[in-house]
């Protein structure tokens, strides 16, 4: 069978590699990258560290408002959908390449199936939010990561063709961080010690284009008694540059990381802090304390399991929690033991030949239309 398999930013990359290597055994992948992220340490360092397959398209989509993304997006994967005329659409997560791919396919009449399927913020402010309730609306298959997920889809209606099989994140991680520990030097480039630093990434557009909000995050993090270390996105970076924004000289900002680079510096941090959701659910797999700059997570596991803190943007609960959060000793396997790519490979063997009878018959139909309006 055919698969077209598309992605567009870091998670995403990070998402696709073992099930791509559960996939390429016993179908054929046609890797489709539409070019959201496009810089080298936002996309190519993660194909170049991951082994990651050249894609078979680079749409080259580039930066731009969220409509003139998915507007480019739309009409290159119609393009591709048409001549490689797959059996099934694969998309992951909630980025606007998940939105992009999920219509596309609907349009082409193309089974689809979404991994990390079901979470909900429920915030439809959230850009992120409604890619993920469109993506679940169009999807054949909801691959979840989560039970809360299933909850989340059974009460929008959404059963018969939802499966729990865990995190696909956690089986890269558990794949590759033995490698990143022999590999990463970056603890020794930054000259700092495990457990000597806090991690602190921010991105997401609700605190990087509000000024209050990001103004509010850069005081605590002034504030704080320890080295910070801050990869910042791009446009984090544009934010604090068109602010004028001055960062504490205990915060060392640097460039965004590699993969390999990105899990030395959560496993060995004191603590966390982030509004990603990715990076939420790294610290929880590595046992590392996380707080979410949030008001809300999708990724509520990891804070009902007592290792993840909801603090906003309002300093005060920021610094508080900052010195006196304290996890408990145990985390329970909420995502899954590391398999996830094995049993959504598995699932798809058994349900290819019914999407390919299914899209057979929806193409069957609109041809029967098309030559009924002649």
């Amino acid at each position: 069978m055919r698969i077209v398999s598309i992605v567009g930013a870091r998670p995403e990359f990070v998402q696709s590699v073992p099930v791509s290597r559960a996939l390429r055994g016993r179908h054929e992948e046609i890797l489709v990258h539409t070019g959201q992220h496009y810089d080298y340490l936002m996309s190519q360092a993660f194909f170049d560290e991951l082994e990651i397959p050249p894609p078979a398209y680079n749409l080259g989509v580039g930066s731009g408002s969220h409509n003139q993304q998915l507007a480019g997006m739309l009409v290159g994967l119609e393009d591709i959908l048409r001549k490689e005329s797959p059996d099934l659409v694969i998309v992951r997560g909630d980025t606007n390449s998940t939105l992009a791919g999920a219509l596309a396919a609907a349009k082409a009449h193309v089974p689809m199936a979404h991994i990390e399927a079901g979470e909900r913020s429920f915030d439809r402010r959230m850009p992120e939010e409604v890619n993920r309730l469109v993506a679940d609306t169009l999807a054949d298959a909801h691959f979840c990561a989560s039970r809360a997920a299933v909850q989340h889809l059974a009460e929008e209606g959404i059963r018969d063709s939802v499966h729990w099989v865990g995190d696909v994140m956690l089986d890269t991680l558990m794949t590759f961080l033995p490698l990143a520990r022999q590999r990463s030097k970056v603890l020794d480039r930054l000259g700092v010690q495990p457990r000597g630093y806090a991690l602190v990434t921010i991105h997401r557009a609700a605190n990087t284009e509000d000024p209050i909000r990001l103004g509010r995050v850069v005081e605590a993090l002034n504030r704080v008694s320890e080295t910070v270390i801050l990869p910042l996105h791009p446009r984090t970076r544009l934010a604090l540059d068109h602010l004028g924004m001055n960062l504490g000289a205990h915060i060392r900002p640097i460039d965004p990381v590699s993969y390999f680079d990105m899990l030395m510096l959560e496993e060995n941090a004191r603590l966390v802090a982030t509004d990603s959701g990715g990076v939420q659910r790294e610290a929880y797999f590595l046992g590392v304390p996380c707080l979410t700059l949030r008001e809300e997570t999708e990724w509520v596991a990891t804070v009902s399991a007592g290792w993840n803190k909801l603090v906003g943007t309002t300093p005060e609960v920021t610094l508080e929690a900052w010195s006196a959060f304290q996890p408990p000793a145990w985390r329970p396997p909420v995502y899954g033991d590391g398999t996830a790519a094995l049993r959504i490979a598995q699932i798809l063997d058994q349900q290819m030949i019914a999407y390919g009878a299914r899209r057979d018959r929806s193409l069957s139909a609109l041809r029967s239309m098309a030559w009924e309006t002649l």
